[in-house]
């Protein structure tokens, strides 16, 4: 794997990102587990594979659509049942007929990004989720539900919003100890900013002008932090470790190679397929015709996603394959965009290795 680990050490040394670490697998074997480069680099702390990454809109599939599968396990939420029904706000509003299959596809026409936190930091800490509930009940539809794909931070801040309504219990909390825990997962987790700063081998994402603050173990998405660090759309922090042994075990169960004791096969295919007219599953992500992250060699029935600070992961579950790389390309700004180009090269160079091994 010369190849691909001179891909990584050359990708520091252009600026693509300081550091990341890269994991691939394949028939859950790991064929390859490295560090490269720097978690800060003004301290100049060395990337490590057990630092822990801001993992951003992996939250969306790894926390939010788990947490929303498990209640469907439960048979306490239905993928065609209505907003309305579930959060009472919506009910009487153009949103209450979404239904939260349209929320997980990204086609329930609710606008992309709205900087709400401008507002939620004005109000204390008690008054923001109140207030959140609100603006997200006003917001105005681009689309009506169903019938275009547009991704969406505001849809998964709503499906965050209707696992702890369902549930009784905070999103944090629901996934730690009906997912996580039970798969002797202690490394994936989320950071309440109300308890203080968590100890642990951060990567440093942003130096934030609007904190005032180098990131490093809080939250890089604003929405999230003034939710206090736990949403439906961002806010899960883990290590490439925590994350295989989550995605080893989605990968098991859908290919029926393992009975467990959280996730169901019958759901795990239903979430797993592509939608119509759009190229993503409910709560994740699979190539694209052209351009993918994911790069040529992935067969149509992977899923992944990608994240906002550089993370990301590639399963292609007819080859039993999971690529995982998380870096922190975001740091000290985020303009930088060089990962763009090189999420594809890298898959292509892993895909070829293990065509030819």
């Amino acid at each position: 794997m010369k190849k691909i680990d001179d891909l990584m050490r050359n990708a520091v040394c252009r600026n693509v990102f300081p550091g990341g670490v890269l994991l691939v697998s394949k028939k859950e074997s790991i064929l390859f587990f490295e560090a490269y480069g720097y978690a800060n680099i003004f301290s100049r702390k060395i990337m490590t594979r057990d630092t822990i990454f801001d993992l951003a809109s992996l939250t969306k599939p790894l926390a939010t659509t788990l947490a929303v599968i498990s209640l469907i396990q439960q048979k306490k939420l239905k993928l065609d049942q209505y907003l309305g029904t579930v959060l009472p706000l919506f009910k009487k509003s153009d949103k209450g007929n979404i239904k939260i299959k349209d929320l997980l596809c990204h086609q329930s026409g609710f606008p992309d990004y709205r900087p709400y936190y401008e507002k939620l930091c004005k109000l204390s800490f008690k008054e923001r989720k109140t207030a959140l509930k609100g603006f997200l009940a006003k917001e105005s539809l681009q689309s009506l539900p169903g019938e275009t794909a547009l991704y969406s931070d505001l849809g998964f801040m709503i499906l965050g919003l209707v696992v702890e309504s369902v549930s009784g219990m905070r999103l944090d909390h629901f996934v730690t100890d009906l997912i996580y825990r039970p798969l002797g997962i202690y490394d994936i987790f989320f950071i309440d900013l109300c308890l203080g700063f968590r100890h642990g081998f951060f990567a440093a994402t942003e130096f934030c002008p609007w904190r005032n603050l180098l990131l490093e173990g809080v939250v890089h998405d604003e929405n999230a932090y003034a939710m206090g660090g736990i949403a439906g759309h961002a806010g899960l922090f883990g290590t490439a470790g925590g994350l295989y042994i989550l995605l080893k075990e989605l990968l098991s169960v859908f290919q029926g190679s393992k009975i467990s004791k959280v996730f169901r096969k019958e759901l795990l295919v239903e979430f797993f397929k592509r939608r119509n007219n759009t190229d993503r599953t409910y709560g994740f992500d699979t190539p694209s015709p052209t351009k993918s992250s994911s790069g040529i060699y992935f067969s149509k029935k992977s899923v992944g996603h990608l994240g906002f600070t550089g993370t990301s992961f590639w399963m292609d579950i007819n080859n039993s394959i999971i690529i995982i790389l998380l870096t922190n390309r975001v740091h000290p700004l985020r303009d930088n965009n060089r990962i763009q180009a090189f999420r594809p090269e890298l898959h292509n160079a892993v895909m070829e290795f293990m065509s030819n091994a």
